[in-house]
């Protein structure tokens, strides 16, 4: 069981942040495996209807791209009654594994709220009681902003990336059958990568408190972060310039906010210390 630590932030040792570290990274692992082990029960629903979703043309994302293309009058792979490929598995052991590691994933990305609950339970002691006073929602808006990372890589890029990849052939000779760890593994990638992706302005946030960011280097680098951007979208998307766009667009409306709470960081900093210096000269 782990002891209470009374002391303040200012008196513990190195070793003792590393051993509060060390629980609270316990207590986010067993609430992974606890999530996870719940996912590993729900088998049938977490695969059929989540995981291998993408790979069915009654996908939402598939029939809302049919219908713009039916409104313009124009013939789509989104219409297609079913995607050319196959999914299987060529290991004995591998869909064991996959259903292991695969609920595991699930566990971090549904107990994500309880990790940054413990980070925050880390790092807050350490913070100015003004600072406290202004991050109060940072759980809530750090685990809003992943979960719509999560959706957007999830409805948007995965299905566009497996759509994209799983009708691409050179020769008809050639068929498509992909193992399930690789299919499995690009939703994944798109999910995960959306999901950091969007965690953006709070990562913008916490560097501005500790003075590596300012808006004015954010606007002075913006065309090296929209070229930044555009790497990212090829490397998470299908190399296609539609889908590439469509990932990009958010991305950089996110990087215009992180610029606007960059500039509200700092007002609220000068603020704090326009307050201290005058709490100070009242006491002289």
């Amino acid at each position: 069981m782990a002891k209470k630590n009374t002391k303040s932030p200012d008196e513990m040792s190195f070793l003792d942040h590393l051993e509060e570290l060390r629980w609270h990274l316990i207590r986010s692992v067993f609430a992974v495996l606890i999530i996870g082990f719940v996912a590993f029960l729900m088998k049938r629903f977490m695969f059929d209807t989540i995981i291998l979703g993408p790979s069915q043309m009654s996908f939402p994302t598939y029939r809302f791209f049919c219908d713009v293309a039916t409104y313009f009058g124009s013939d789509s792979a989104f219409c297609a009654e079913k995607l050319p490929f196959t999914l299987q598995s060529r290991q004995m052991a591998a869909q064991f594994s996959m259903h292991i590691w695969t609920s595991i994933w699930a566990g971090f990305i549904l107990g994500f709220p309880y990790i940054l609950y413990e980070l925050w339970k880390f790092i807050s002691p350490g913070l100015h009681p003004n600072e406290k006073k202004h991050s109060k929602g940072f759980i809530l808006i750090a685990s809003s902003l992943f979960f719509i990372g999560v959706l957007f890589g999830y409805y948007v890029v995965a299905p566009l990336s497996i759509n994209f990849l799983g009708t691409y052939q050179v020769s008809e000779m050639i068929l498509n059958e992909f193992d399930i760890d690789d299919f499995i593994g690009n939703v994944r990638t798109a999910v995960l990568a959306c999901g950091i992706i969007f965690e953006l302005p709070i990562i913008i946030f916490f560097l501005t408190k500790v003075g590596l960011v300012t808006p004015e280097i954010m606007k002075k680098y913006r065309k090296i972060a929209l070229v930044i951007v555009l790497i990212i979208s090829a490397v998470i998307t299908p190399p296609d310039v539609t889908s590439q766009i469509i990932v990009a667009v958010p991305v950089l409306i996110l990087y215009q906010v992180s610029i606007y709470i960059s500039k509200m960081v700092l007002k609220r900093e000068a603020r704090r210390e326009q307050k201290e210096k005058q709490k100070g000269l009242k006491k002289m």
